[in-house]
């Protein structure tokens, strides 16, 4: 079981990369800072990961342009391994392979844009909406750390939202919040537009049934993605979609226990790993049980 949540680390077909190469090259985040510690761990990664997308698909303007533009309703887990894989990239990757990774998505997304079903235009490189989906993953993976792994002091959670200021820049986020503070902030400011859809139903369904995890294990899947709800802030936790279908009782215990055990295992040859010889300048093939 262990084995099949760690593969979530690894890089989804056709995306494979070596992050133990160049030798001593930095990643945009800090080698050893929170981000580190938190994207090692493959069920705050999954966790973390699907709250973000409930936050995002709360914004009618995110919403479109996600449901209109990407292959999640043809390929969920493949659309979900590859938003990992990117955010594991900004974390763990060598800074040059990060820049060229994220100058092609912003490329791409230069061609995204369209309008909600109320009539309004969006971007996708709107700052406004790159600012929020910015936000909602670097709150959805931290908090599901500090939620299930292990609980996060003050200036950690800070330090999370600043050690993705690096590539929220690249990205073209500039206003994205740069502590726990400010994600409140713009929480506030933003909820008043955030609202439930039939989309977001069909998010919770597909997350439910998707090939994810291999089918003797759905019941995990279909655990963390509990999970995820639990801990999605308001107004969007109350919203008639995802109402009553967080955590029951005796679960989050369960979740800790699995979260907690994940971490102590020995990470292979993942991207944590592979960075953290990259780092050490030493070359492919010179993992242990430490790392």
């Amino acid at each position: 079981m262990f084995g099949t949540i760690r593969n979530l680390l690894r890089p989804p077909p056709g995306m494979a990369f070596d992050f133990s190469q160049p030798a001593g090259e930095p990643a945009l985040a800090p080698a050893g800072g929170v981000s580190w510690r938190v994207f090692a761990n493959p069920v705050a990664l999954f966790v973390g990961g699907v709250a973000a997308v409930l936050l995002e698909l709360a914004e009618p303007s995110v919403r479109a342009g996600v449901w209109d533009h990407s292959g999640f309703r043809r390929d969920p887990a493949l659309r979900l391994r590859r938003t990992g894989f990117a955010a594991m990239m900004t974390v763990y990757g060598p800074r040059s392979a990060s820049e060229a990774l994220i100058a092609r998505v912003v490329r791409m997304h230069d061609r995204v844009q369209g309008n909600t079903p109320d009539g309004v235009a969006y971007r996708a490189n709107d700052p406004r909406l790159l600012d929020w989906v910015q936000a909602t993953a670097t709150f959805g993976f931290s908090e599901a750390y500090h939620a299930y792994v292990r609980p996060l002091s003050a200036a950690e959670r800070d330090a999370a939202f600043a050690e993705g200021q690096p590539a929220a820049r690249l990205y073209g986020a500039t206003g994205a919040p740069r502590s726990r503070a400010e994600w409140e902030a713009l929480l506030a400011a933003t909820a008043p537009g955030l609202e439930g859809s039939a989309i977001l139903s069909d998010f919770m369904r597909i997350m439910a049934a998707a090939p994810i995890l291999p089918r003797p294990l759905r019941w995990l899947q279909r655990l963390l993605v509990r999970a995820a709800v639990e801990i999605v802030p308001e107004p969007v936790r109350s919203l008639p979609q995802l109402r009553g279908r967080g955590l029951r009782p005796g679960e989050a215990l369960l979740v800790r226990v699995l979260a907690r055990v994940a971490g102590l295992l020995p990470l292979g040859d993942t991207p944590p790993a592979q960075a953290a010889r990259r780092l050490r300048g030493t070359g492919p093939g010179r993992c242990n049980a430490a790392d």
